[in-house]
């Protein structure tokens, strides 16, 4: 209640400034109170993941029961997350923000009372198959936003996830000390607060008379335009491709460069502060002055660049480069991806195609990283980077070809949003 409390007074705050100088409302009503509900969600998240594979070694999980037990979250969440977003543009974005809260906090409960690996699997599908809360979120702010202004929101919105990877496995590892099953209690009571916060605070943003029309269920994918399937493909690829990073890295990291554990973290602690600077700073004047298009491009085109100089990094500087290359990339990449979406979405279609894409991306974390795993192996510890900067250059050739570098108004982006 303290972060809504605090959300509302910068809020109050930010309107006060702009009514003094008698400038138009910088954020949208009920902005912040979304914007902190995603950053308590996904704190939650940062706290379960990265102790869940030492958890699940106490039930004699091997390395592979592991890899299936993250996949069996990402699998319920491509399941899932485009009917819980269909669902949304029928009742409303706020009830599906808090089923999916209240299924985050059944599944953390679950996650901690386990007795058996069985049970430990049921509360990743339980808590996968409600993690709709994101994309659903993603659509509120797509409908209460201005189109010139979702960059900067959708931008703002992203740098919720770095600040909950960030402050998540901070306030897991003190959580951990009174006991492994701690962790996923204390994320459940954050999810179940933030559920009844939700009830009270989160504002219904579906615009209003806009509805589904009923169709037939052959018909549901013919509902998403060509442009918004081919999102869904390029987001598909390139989260393959980062995945390919974030789940070998500290392997690389380790042989090449003698990182222990903590020197892994903080790389992805630094990676995470750099996106929350680059989302939550610099992405919303970058996208207004060379538009969204080209910033996807841009950032598509750094994680090819930075892929590729870190699968032959072996001086600190590249490591560096490498690194700052991919979080910038990635940072720029994401919010121009989601408010792509947002923009070529239906109204009355918009939760459906956030959950779409939200889906095609658990896909993506679905085959990634056992991939990744694998080449590191058997072909190279090179080799799931060169794979992952070629994905992302084919993403880019696709991007490119299928006129995406162009602004909204180019010819081939208008007639397939139509």
């Amino acid at each position: 209640m303290a972060v809504e409390r605090g959300s509302d007074a910068v809020e109050t705050m930010l309107v006060s400034k702009a009514a003094a100088k008698g400038e138009r409302t910088p954020f949208p009503k009920g902005y912040w109170t979304i914007w902190s509900t995603v950053a308590l969600d996904l704190v939650g998240f940062g706290i379960v993941v990265p102790i869940l594979p030492r958890y699940a070694e106490r039930f004699g999980a091997s390395g592979l029961t592991v890899g299936l037990l993250f996949a069996s979250f990402s699998l319920a969440q491509f399941l899932c997350a485009p009917l819980l977003g269909r669902l949304s543009d029928r009742i409303g974005r706020k009830p599906v923000i808090v089923i999916s809260l209240i299924g985050t906090a059944i599944g953390s409960f679950v996650t901690g009372a386990a007795g058996a690996l069985w049970v430990l699997f049921a509360g990743r599908i339980i808590d996968g198959g409600s993690g709709a809360s994101l994309a659903v979120a993603q659509a509120a702010v797509g409908d209460m936003a201005e189109p010139k202004d979702r960059p900067r929101l959708m931008g703002l919105l992203g740098a919720a996830f770095g600040i909950g990877f960030v402050v998540g496995p901070a306030l897991g590892g003190l959580a951990s000390l009174g006991g492994v099953h701690v962790p996923f209690y204390v994320a459940g009571v954050l999810a179940s607060i933030n559920a009844i916060a939700a009830m009270i605070r989160v504002p219904e943003t579906k615009p209003q008379g806009a509805t589904v029309p009923h169709v037939e269920r052959g018909l549901r994918r013919q509902a998403l335009s060509p442009v918004l399937r081919r999102l869904a493909l390029v987001g598909f690829i390139t989260t393959v491709a980062f995945t390919a990073f974030e789940a070998t890295f500290a392997l690389l990291g380790h042989h090449r460069f003698g990182f222990g554990e903590k020197g892994s973290a903080l790389v992805f602690l630094g990676v995470g502060i750099i996106l929350v600077i680059v989302q939550g700073g610099l992405y919303g004047r970058l996208a207004k002055q060379h538009g969204v298009h080209r910033m996807y491009v841009v950032g598509v085109g750094l994680l090819v660049v930075g892929l590729a100089v870190l699968s032959g990094a072996q001086s600190w500087v590249l490591l560096g480069v490498s690194l700052a290359l991919l979080s910038f990339g990635q940072g720029v990449a994401s919010p121009s991806l989601t408010t792509m979406v947002s923009d070529y979405a239906p109204p009355a279609r918009r939760g459906e195609a956030m959950g779409y894409q939200q889906s095609a991306g658990a896909i993506g974390r679905i085959v990634g990283p056992p991939m990744a795993g694998w080449m590191f192996d058997h072909v190279g510890e090179w080799s799931p980077y060169v794979l992952g900067a070629g994905l992302s250059a084919a993403a880019l050739l696709l991007l490119m070809g299928w006129g995406m570098h162009r602004p909204a108004d180019g010819a081939v982006v208008t007639t397939s949003a139509h």
